[in-house]
């Protein structure tokens, strides 16, 4: 007997009374949807309701679900061996893994430290930061400098990093790492800013490690999009201060935002940078963790030695092999072309929501959108029409957005577009009503 082979009232009996799920109270306010299966760029519910996922869960399935080729970069390694340490042995998946991403990423960045989550790889990054400064004998320089608006993760280090007053951590902030801040940049390129940021880079350049950003798409902290050129500045200004460079691209990478890695928009090669999310299609957790032969070189000859981090699972073998599999499917396929369908499957869905009563802002970028609200989503009701509408959301704060699957048809895009004009349109209906 299976025992998985559970009714979905049964599921939702066992999901309420025991399961807490991600940023939510316990017990939650709504039941979730019961999943049946998923495949392409489609979730089939429990009662037989197919909705189209506008998230590609949580940005992640770029390539969609059931994809064949992932689908057996799985089964195959599965077949040889589900995980071994890698303390001490290594693998194949593992090293084309490190040979791709070094081939793809931004010119320097090719050492790799494989990390179970993207949170963990921005732990890894803070940790790389900090000891590199240790090593060269300036432990004083351990502070960050980051954006306010942005969002890192969910555990210490990054928590540290995200927005400290408006953001989902901002009750931890008197117990995190006091990092600096500055202003959000604005979406245009601004020389005024430039400066500002700048003297308060000179004013603290002695006790700074680095400088981490979201490049060019600020995502879980606002889903706000910033010039390119603010990327080329911020290398200039680490250089010439004495400061470590570090990218999450945990969101960006991979496509998204219309070139490989939002680096990529600058020409810009940061010293760390982190990716994650899209690295595996969706199918297992991964993250990475890249950094220059200088900063690894310089930790590695310090007090430490090296960098005292290693997760149980990290470089699972069939989470590797699954990646290279991911990895090796995007270049091969017209990814451009895809992820322009999408910007234009948007940009021309999203339009109506201009005349909705409550939208401030609509924008897109390469294969994001995102409808601004005045207020704050009423969660219920914006999910709830979305999902009449035949598309799954998971708006946040005063935001609808969609990151697709790569691979959705044009009609796919057009259904989602029109969720999230339905779901602005439900919230602005619901409180015309209150």
């Amino acid at each position: 007997m299976n025992s998985l082979h559970l009714t979905a009232d049964r599921i939702v009996e066992i999901d309420t009374t025991h399961l807490w799920h991600p940023y939510g109270a316990f017990p939650a306010s709504t039941a979730s949807l019961v999943v049946e299966s998923a495949e392409g760029a489609r979730l089939t519910l429990a009662d037989g309701t197919e909705l189209v996922d506008g998230m590609s869960s949580w940005w992640s399935a770029v390539h969609g679900y059931r994809n064949p080729v992932l689908d057996a970069a799985v089964t195959d390694q599965l077949g040889r061996m589900s995980h071994v340490m890698f303390g001490g042995l290594t693998h194949a998946p593992a090293a084309r893994l490190a040979e791709l991403l070094v081939e793809i990423t931004p010119a320097g960045l090719d050492k790799v430290f494989l990390a179970d989550s993207g949170s963990v790889s921005v732990e890894v990054a803070v940790k790389m930061c900090l000891q590199y400064w240790r090593s060269r004998g300036r432990p004083e320089k351990h502070r960050l400098l980051t954006w306010r608006g942005g969002y890192h993760g969910d555990t210490f280090a990054p928590m540290s990093v995200c927005d400290p007053d408006g953001g989902m951590h901002a009750m931890w902030t008197d117990v995190l790492a006091r990092q600096l801040f500055a202003p959000a940049p604005p979406r245009h390129f601004d020389p005024g800013y430039v400066a500002d940021f700048e003297a308060l880079v000179v004013a603290h350049r002695d006790e700074l490690a680095a400088i981490i950003v979201e490049p060019v798409v600020q995502g879980a902290g606002g889903m706000r999009f910033h010039h390119p050129d603010y990327l080329r500045e911020l290398r200039r200004m680490c250089d010439e201060h004495g400061l470590l460079l570090v990218f999450d691209e945990i969101a960006t990478g991979f496509g998204r935002t219309g070139e490989l890695f939002a680096a990529d928009h600058a020409g810009v090669a940061p010293d760390v940078m982190c990716v994650g999310k899209a690295l595996t299609g969706g199918y297992l957790t991964l993250a990475a963790t890249l950094c220059t032969t200088a900063v690894a070189e310089v930790i590695s000859a310090g007090e430490g030695g090296g960098i005292m981090h290693g997760p149980t699972f990290m470089g699972n073998p069939m989470a590797c092999a699954v990646a290279v599999a991911a990895v090796e499917l995007l270049l091969s396929r017209d990814w451009r072309a895809e992820v322009g369908a999408l910007n234009t499957g948007l940009r021309r869905g999203l339009a109506p929501a201009w005349d909705v009563p409550g939208v401030v802002d609509v924008r897109v970028l390469g294969g994001i959108g995102v409808i601004e609200l005045a207020e704050p989503v009423d969660m219920p009701t914006v999910t709830a029409a979305a999902v009449a509408a035949g598309v799954w959301l998971r708006p946040f704060r005063n935001l609808i957005y969609a990151m697709p699957p790569y691979v959705c048809t044009a009609e796919e895009i057009d259904r989602i577009a029109a969720g999230m004009v339905a779901a602005a349109s439900s919230q602005s209906r619901s409180r015309a009503e209150m």
